[in-house]
């Protein structure tokens, strides 16, 4: 039953609060992440996703723009 409430950043809809359950980057994009508050247990708030272009999320009182590429291996829990 807990997966189901578990999907990546990129299929959350805008105004749609998650919480980080983890990252499946590499060194590279997790630490990239980590740098702006990207950490499991973060909240996250999915401030634009008009379904193409990039995402801007707020995580932590910051306003990130991410690429689709980059959500798309965000794994986020409702």
């Amino acid at each position: 039953m807990q997966n189901e409430k578990r999907l990546l950043l990129s299929e959350i809809n805008q105004g749609e609060t998650a919480t980080i359950h983890w990252i499946q980057g590499g060194k590279a994009l997790n630490s990239r992440l980590a740098s702006f508050g990207f950490t499991p247990g973060a909240s996250i708030n999915m401030t634009q996703n008009i379904g193409s272009g990039p995402l801007i999320v707020t995580v932590r009182g910051m306003r990130v723009a991410l690429g689709r590429g980059e959500a798309a291996r965000i794994v986020v829990e409702r």
